[in-house]
């Protein structure tokens, strides 16, 4: 008799490579319309699901756990960060929890690039002004920006896109500086010709762009809070491309909205889609709607490491991409 397969039930729609692949392996349920589940449908699929595959739309928290059926035994997160699930509460329950770190690296380091320059040339504002049919010409002083070459990033979080950054940074002519949890070893730096700042507070006072790239915890929720954006320098911008807890936007946007901070790039957000409509008046502000990962090879990388991960625990196997407390 054929072994059963596992039961898989998805809460999103995913690439259609991915999809197909997914129903070829297990007994899948897929999403029919791209919204997130409510919590009502979460609570279902926890009921039924050997595997759940969430992304980063579905809080999974301690109460949700509750009231999953005994056979859930693996939380294949489609995503690199868990901050949305309860890994603890998971553990104690004996449900595993993956994810997909690694594969998108390099797409999230080019959307953080990308939002330095929109920024720091105004290219948002030229857009703009050419949509609407308002250019006259070219004038010498008109949309004036400032050049990316001798300019000081500060790097908040030096893990994979932030070493990443770091590369794509000095190849623009910017001297590179971090403050990260643990210091990188002496050859890393040298490589990538980074000055470490213990202290996030005298970085942040020095630094002409603020890339924050760490990761969502409960030590860094706010971690750039309003006290901290006030050390930065009137002429600095801030780019955001990891996770919108880390930085307080209500404060953010009070200070760029009185000009104390230059400008800034968003591409997440404290409130996920909830954006402050104040952000949206400005026009030293680009706002992207968490575009980071959004590129065709990167989303379908992503489905290869759900799918490894939930092919190796049927295999009687860890899945390669477990999540633990201790690592968050």
């Amino acid at each position: 008799m054929p072994r059963e397969r596992l039961s898989v039930v998805v809460t999103r729609r995913l690439p259609e490579p991915v999809e197909t692949r997914l129903c070829e392996l297990f007994d899948v349920k897929l999403r029919d319309e791209d919204r997130p589940m409510s919590r009502s449908e979460l609570a279902q699929a926890l009921q039924e699901a050997d595997v759940l595959v969430p992304t980063v739309t579905d809080t999974i928290d301690a109460a949700l756990l509750g009231q999953a059926g005994e056979q859930l035994k693996l939380i294949a997160n489609y995503g690199a960060g868990v901050d949305h699930i309860d890994v603890a509460t998971a553990r104690e329950r004996g449900v595993l929890v993956s994810n997909t770190p690694g594969v998108l690296t390099d797409d999230t380091a080019d959307m953080a690039m990308a939002l330095i320059m929109a920024v720091v040339r105004r290219v948002p504002e030229g857009l703009a002004m050419m949509q609407k049919g308002e250019w006259e010409g070219w004038a010498p002083t008109a949309l004036m920006g400032g050049r990316l070459a001798g300019r000081r990033i500060g790097i908040l979080g030096m893990g994979g896109i932030g070493q990443a950054v770091a590369r794509r940074a000095a190849a623009f002519g910017m001297q590179v500086h971090y403050h990260n949890r643990r210091r990188l070893h002496a050859e890393s730096e040298k490589q990538l010709e980074a000055t470490y700042w213990e202290s996030l507070d005298q970085m942040v006072a020095r630094m002409d762009v603020i890339s924050v790239n760490c990761p969502s915890t409960p030590s860094t929720f706010h971690l750039m809070n309003a006290r901290r954006l006030k050390l930065m320098k009137s002429d600095a911008v801030l780019v955001n491309t990891s996770r919108g807890e880390v930085v307080d936007e209500n404060a953010l946007t009070r200070m760029l909205r009185a000009g104390e901070i230059a400008g800034a790039g968003l591409d997440v957000y404290e409130n996920g889609s909830a954006v402050n409509p104040r952000l949206r008046e400005l026009s030293n502000v680009v706002l992207l709607p968490h575009m980071g990962s959004a590129t065709v090879e990167g989303r379908i990388e992503m489905g290869e490491k759900v799918l490894l991960n939930i092919k190796t625990f049927e295999d009687g196997h860890r899945p390669p991409d477990q999540v633990v407390p201790s690592m968050l």
